[in-house]
């Protein structure tokens, strides 16, 4: 376990939680801020890169385990992201739909911005979200992240405009 929370745990991802992965990476409504579902390949791709993640920066994206069930309801970590002309440190999130709007990724992301200023010793964090994830966005600021500044990422064919939020410790 790398976090915990009142109602949630934090782990590293391994293939064992691929069928939890998929049930969230293959939700078209989930994934509407990606231009859509991953295919199987996609998730096995994702997943892959996370585990290469933590063998080389220590963390990534991990399983977020409701401790109550004691299921993977989504993920949420810390990855490098390209931004602009450097590279920053982020929190990112994603969950299965069935657990939206319970507080549980703000619970989780809050935890992450701790871990990157306590464990870390990062100066800022940030969260960057397509200009059209109001949600996402809603979580960023109850992270006590504030929107700094816009980019246009390519991602699967389509320029998709972003917005930076950042925390500075």
């Amino acid at each position: 376990m790398i976090l915990e929370t009142e109602r949630l745990c934090l782990r590293e991802m391994g293939q064992s939680d691929f069928t939890s992965l998929c049930k969230i990476m293959q939700d078209q409504e989930t994934m509407y801020a990606y231009e859509g579902a991953f295919s199987y390949s996609e998730v096995q791709e994702w997943l892959d890169r996370q585990i290469r993640r933590y063998q080389k920066w220590g963390f990534g994206l991990w399983a977020v385990i409701l401790k109550e069930t004691g299921g993977m309801i989504g993920q949420c970590g810390l990855t490098m992201q390209p931004w602009k002309e450097e590279e920053v440190l982020e929190i990112g999130y994603l969950f299965n739909r069935r657990f939206w709007h319970k507080g549980y990724a703000v619970e989780a992301a809050r935890a992450c911005k701790q871990y990157a200023f306590e464990t870390l010793n990062a100066k800022e964090v940030c969260s960057i979200i397509r200009d059209t994830n109001i949600a996402s966005q809603n979580v960023a600021i109850r992270n006590g992240m504030t929107m700094t500044d816009s980019w246009t990422k390519h991602y699967r064919g389509v320029d998709m405009p972003h917005d930076r939020y950042v925390a500075v410790r």
